[in-house]
């Protein structure tokens, strides 16, 4: 009784929640859906059986796109409680052999957040459609392009939202002020748009309490004006309900009434919010939040704004502001501007997530992710985003001038997203959730020819702002493809040249160079092997640390992987080598641990495969090669290391049943660290770390060993080796060829973040080592 009073207490305020994060762009839309869909040849036919036609249509398309499609199926289509078009991605490829990551092993199958209980690939018959997309590299790339596409109108759609919302707030200024110039409009929206994405970048995140109210208030307002406006002027419009009005209403404007369709569908605009945000909030308070309230207060609005039009035809061209009551008018204009900005923020959280997103999976060139909330896992702001998207909302704000022209670039991208999201799921449908090929078929049907259609009327408003979403998404796709290209170009020249590990253990234990007290991290994109980048290191400094761990971060198509099953460690060679390899999963949406969290679990891990190796359990979990074996961690992080904080450089706690290990460094360079950790005091955290030995849990002499070894070199230090690598096309390379990787890709590799800065490495352990890469 107690746990069912909890969860309907969270979920209450999930509810709650979820009016500010995910509503807003859908419950702005009544500002400039009417306006922009008499916006061509319907003002040719100013009755009331039109308007009451626009409002039908109005009507039946939130019904199906918004209720019945998203609140009620797309929101079960999940995966692990997270939605969106990567979400939906991920699911293909796991339960079919789709995606184009590197590293895949099936050690990643064994993840808790892997497959879903009860859905099992086993005993099924394979799926003409499945094992054809398998056979054929092309196929799988049309996929992947297809979710770049989408996410490329995921990110116009980040921009368009904030200047169209933003803009058609500040427009019902002009309906008070009969003589106010378009270009002072302009001037204000700009105004509050700089102020928006300047928020994110000071921590908007900290406003957020006040999201929610707004937006409620808010639509409880325009509930309320539509009530008023039906009962005052035409409480028949209630008839406009039946879908026999669409019907009259398309006979009798035909193709006006199809054109008219491109202004329309902005009523659906933000729904795919709902499905976005699933991870969030979770299905139920989002479906509870939209149909107990969202829905029929919207519905209401344009029932009332159809009344008001069908008795004051006039009023077309500002029929929202039109249609409030004299005494609510200041009191809206002021609301609508902060509704505006609340509805901006969630779609631009989303364009930061889905950058992330894209990042994680090898195809978007690297940034710096900000985590804003450490508590609150998805809560990220992205610098260089956040100010693209600035720039491009100011740039169409001020080139177009106008909402209708931004209406028409809008519409075409949310739809695009919705159109792409239909067909996602069609092959999830059958592929992922094994129903049978007609039931996806007639998802794909029922709800595509239904988008396919606004999606043919809107393409006759390409020349009026229409063009913006396809030409900046070709832009984006481009650039997406490119760094996909040049980053699985680089992966196989790795692969190709990687050194064999027989030659390795023939060098020794000593490796033929100079062991120096210290942990090596080498980051390679490599499972198996030893990069060239190590040897190529070598080669140049014939020295190197005590212990050397082979670092592979590689991306699993899961949102997040649990911490027990994050690390996996093996051993190289024999233990005299004092080498490892550290593979280290994570999710597309997981953020990457600041460097001293990431050294402590690396460690930990280390220590932890020592323990199992010697207890003989270390038979291999994952992915094994002749040369070492992959063990999954158990998660009994610590159990013979302890460790504390250390307010500086050689100092550590102590315990009676425990023994310090202190660092092997000379005073010299103890000094030296100390006067630059006091220059640089952030740097400080780096070094707090300090570990020492259960001797109550340590009983076998060798794993001591092995374990003393270990901390030892942490309390040296720790440095991190990564490659830079400089990509250039063969010599008989074609031309498209050369000129994506000699040209866009190098552009794209010099411009963007560091793969320190991606990877949140400190520059005080950073060792770079300089590669040509001929691919």
């Amino acid at each position: 009784m107690v746990d069912w009073r909890g969860q309907s207490r969270q979920n209450a305020l999930l509810v709650y929640r979820s009016f500010g994060l995910v509503f807003g762009a859908l419950s702005i839309a009544p500002l400039y859906v009417y306006k922009c869909a008499f916006s061509g040849g319907l003002l040719h036919y100013q009755t009331e059986d039109a308007v009451f036609g626009v409002f039908s249509v109005i009507f039946w398309t939130i019904t199906l796109i918004s209720l019945f499609k998203y609140a009620f199926i797309m929101l079960s289509a999940d995966d692990n409680g997270q939605g969106g078009l990567i979400a939906l991605y991920a699911l293909l490829c796991r339960n079919a052999k789709f995606c184009l990551l590197p590293n895949h092993q099936a050690a990643d199958e064994e993840i808790s957040t892997y497959r879903y209980p009860g859905r099992s690939n086993t005993n099924r018959p394979t799926s003409p459609l499945k094992g054809f997309i398998e056979r054929h590299k092309s196929a799988q790339t049309c996929l992947l392009l297809l979710v770049l596409f989408g996410a490329s109108m995921v990110i116009c759609v980040g921009i368009l939202t904030p200047a169209i919302s933003v803009f058609a707030s500040v427009e019902g200024l002009k309906f008070q002020a009969k003589d106010l110039h378009n270009s002072v409009v302009v001037l204000i929206a700009c105004i509050l748009l700089v102020a928006l994405f300047v928020l994110q970048h000071r921590g908007i995140h900290k406003l957020a309490f006040i999201f929610t109210p707004i937006v409620i208030l808010w639509v409880l307002l325009v509930a309320a004006v539509g009530i008023y406006n039906i009962i005052k002027w035409n409480p028949r419009v209630y008839q406009a309900l039946s879908p026999y009005y669409v019907y009259i209403f398309f006979k009798r404007t035909g193709k006006d009434g199809w054109i008219s369709l491109g202004g329309i569908l902005l009523c659906i605009t933000g729904t795919e919010s709902m499905f976005a945000d699933l991870g969030h909030f979770r299905a139920t308070p989002i479906r509870v939040a939209f149909s107990c309230v969202i829905y029929p207060c919207l519905i209401l609005q344009y029932m009332g704004q159809a009344a008001f039009l069908s008795k004051n035809l006039s009023a077309l061209s500002m029929s929202f502001y039109a249609s409030i009551p004299v005494p609510l008018l200041w009191p809206v204009l002021v609301v609508a501007p902060l509704a505006a900005i609340v509805a901006s923020q969630p779609v631009i959280s989303s364009t930061f997530s889905i950058v992330k997103q894209l990042h994680a999976i090898r195809c978007f060139p690297r940034v710096k992710v900000v985590h804003t909330k450490r508590r609150i896992p998805g809560q990220i702001y992205i610098p260089e985003i956040n100010w693209s998207l600035m720039i491009l909302s100011l740039g169409v704000t001020i080139g177009f001038r106008d909402t209708n022209c931004i209406g028409n670039a809008y519409g075409i991208a949310c739809l695009a997203v919705t159109i792409i999201t239909t067909w996602l799921t069609s092959l999830g449908i059958s592929l992922v959730w094994h129903k049978s090929f007609m039931f996806a078929l007639l998802f794909s049907v029922l709800f595509g020819s239904v988008e396919i259609i606004y999606l043919s009327s809107s393409c006759m408003r390409i020349l009026k702002g229409g063009w913006f979403p396809p030409v900046l998404s070709a832009v984006f796709l481009v650039v997406m493809y490119v760094w996909q290209y040049g980053t699985r170009k680089k992966y196989l020249y790795d692969l190709h040249n990687k050194v064999s590990m027989r030659h390795i253990l023939t060098l020794g234990p000593s490796l033929g160079i100079v062991r120096v007290p210290g942990i090596g991290l080498i980051y390679t994109e490599l499972a198996t092997g030893v990069p060239a980048t190590f040897t190529h290191f070598l080669t140049n400094l014939p020295a190197f640390y005590q212990v050397v761990v082979f670092v592979c971060i590689k991306t699993v198509p899961v949102p997040y992987v649990p911490q027990k099953d994050r690390y996996l460690v093996g051993r190289i060679g024999p233990k005299s080598y004092g080498m490892y390899r550290c593979m280290v999963r994570n999710g597309y949406k997981d953020v990457f641990k600041n460097g001293d969290d990431f050294e402590i679990d690396v460690v930990m891990s280390i220590a932890e495969f020592i323990q199992m190796e010697a207890e003989g359990c270390g038979t291999p979990e994952g992915a094994v090669d002749r040369r070492m074996a992959v063990v999954k961690t158990s998660g009994k992080f610590g159990t013979a290391l302890f460790m504390s904080q250390t307010s500086g450089p050689g100092e550590s706690s102590s315990s009676s049943s425990s023994t310090i290990v202190s660092s092997s460094k000379s005073n010299t360079l103890q000094n030296l660290q100390a006067t630059y950790e006091q220059e640089a005091p952030k740097l400080n955290y780096w070094r707090r770390a300090r570990f020492g030995l259960m001797d109550a849990k340590c009983k076998d002499t060798r794993v001591k060993e092995q374990l003393q070894e270990l901390v030892e070199a942490k309390h040296a230090g720790v440095a991190y080796v990564i490659g830079a690598a400089y990509l250039k096309a063969k010599w008989n390379s074609s031309f498209i060829k050369k000129c994506t990787i000699d040209v866009a890709y190098s552009f794209l590799r010099k411009n963007c973040r560091s793969p320190a800065v991606a990877l949140n490495i400190p520059h005080i352990c950073l060792i770079k080592v300089g590669m040509n890469y001929i691919v």
